[in-house]
């Protein structure tokens, strides 16, 4: 997941846009991030007018990439409405980017360009990057794409209520659906912008295993780490194991995944993480565990919000790295109360640009026929505990409360210490 720029400039785009009553920032959960095009070449043109000046084109990587491969500048319909703010036809209006500052009253000029519905065909590849890549000159490129959406058929995961869990460093959720609704705190809905026909809702979270990579980092005492080495096995495993044989609350502590701010649903970048209920007696696992089970809190917590806004979720599909930790897959499956299923290859987004590269090359017709002939996906793999599922329910109730306190308001302890930080360091 990139790291946020331009948090002021998100700040500013978002309070114009509500105050003038522009049409699109419900379609982002009513808050633009500061990850996306405009933040950015907002925060360039006011802090270094040159380089805007003379930057020409401002493009996704994945459509530089095309344009490379083909010689064909091209855009795709899923970046410039997730990133772009592209919706119903058009991207912001000049009157509206003048409000925010006269000189980027011109920006969409920078990044307009005829849009390509996944799938397509953007060109050939040209000599030059057949020679580069050792394929044949001629072959079809398809239009650019991102990983998280192309994981979705990759897991035959495209049908309206599948919610497809891309789960590493970070998570992404995506799902498509056949009605279009604004949904509080998500990162967008796109038309077209999983697959053609249907609207395509995107939400994450900004810290999953970076958490844990963090806390066993720096936290994770020398006979841990000999243990696990002894055992021959790597810490994670090891915690693991040591959490998996705890029952639903017996550590006693609750902690908000903040730790790399808050994607969905809070859209807050500046937040960060929190644990409550450590003791002289709180052992290493205990915090692992709550650290686990505070991601999958984040991600019932995105569930509630698709299905308070009229979308059922009503399958897990799970694709990323962390997969192979059976105990986190578990917890998740436990926490959320619903089976979750497993794409059945270890390269879902490999798989998935192969999907759409077959659409592009003429070989299926449109991409849920090539995902229904090549994709993989292993179906309810991980069952919910009824028992734990119930016990969850108590704990995520504190995750809630915690949550709002924190994150909606009501105390903005958060904010203070991280100004308060930065005046610090400075």
């Amino acid at each position: 997941m990139e790291t946020p720029r331009g948090p002021g400039q998100a700040d500013r785009i978002n309070a114009l846009a509500h105050e003038r009553g522009e049409p699109w920032i419900n379609r982002y959960g009513g808050k633009i991030s500061s990850e996306w095009q405009f933040a950015k070449g907002l925060q360039l043109l006011e802090e270094d007018p040159e380089v805007y000046a003379r930057a020409e084109r401002w493009i996704e990587a994945a459509d530089w990439i095309v344009w490379q491969l083909c010689g064909a500048e091209t855009r795709n319909v899923c970046t410039a409405g997730y990133k772009g703010i592209y919706q119903d036809g058009s991207y912001p209006s000049a009157e509206y980017l003048a409000a925010l500052n006269p000189d980027f009253a011109g920006f969409v000029a920078k990044i307009e360009h005829p849009l390509l519905s996944l799938g397509a065909r953007a060109g050939g590849l040209t000599a030059q990057a057949a020679a580069w890549t050792g394929l044949p000159e001629g072959i079809a490129v398809a239009a650019g794409n991102v990983d998280a959406h192309v994981t979705a058929p990759a897991a035959q995961a495209i049908a309206p209520g599948q919610l497809v869990m891309i789960m590493g460093t970070s998570t992404c959720h995506v799902m498509n659906g056949d009605t279009l609704a604004e949904v509080p705190g998500m990162c967008g809905v796109v038309e077209g912008g999983i697959v053609a026909g249907g609207y395509g809702y995107e939400a994450g979270q900004s810290g999953v295993g970076d958490i844990f990579g963090w806390f066993v980092d720096s936290s994770l005492p020398a006979e841990y780490r000999a243990e696990a080495e002894r055992r021959g096995i790597g810490p994670h495993e090891y915690l693991s194991e040591l959490a998996a044989a705890q029952r639903v609350g017996q550590h006693g502590l609750v902690a908000l995944d903040w730790h790399n701010g808050n994607r969905s649903v809070l859209v807050d970048h500046e937040l960060s993480g929190v644990i409550v209920g450590q003791t002289l007696a709180t052992r290493p696992e205990d915090v692992y565990r709550a650290l686990v089970e505070a991601t999958a809190f984040g991600t019932r917590t995105i569930i509630d919000a698709f299905e308070g806004s009229g979308l059922p979720v009503r399958e897990l599909v799970a694709a990323g790295g962390l997969l192979k930790n059976t105990f986190l897959m578990q917890l998740y499956a436990d926490v959320t109360g619903r089976p979750i299923s497993v794409i059945g290859s270890e390269q879902g987004p490999a798989l998935g640009s192969a999907i759409h590269a077959a659409v592009a090359a003429g070989a299926y017709p449109d991409v849920p026929a090539a995902a229904a002939a090549m994709g993989r996906v292993l179906r309810r793999v991980y069952e919910p505990d009824p028992a734990r599922t119930k016990a969850y329910e108590v704990l995520y109730e504190e995750y809630r409360l915690l949550h709002d306190y924190f994150g909606r308001g009501e105390n903005d302890v958060l904010h203070r210490l991280r100004r308060i930080r930065n005046e610090a360091r400075v």
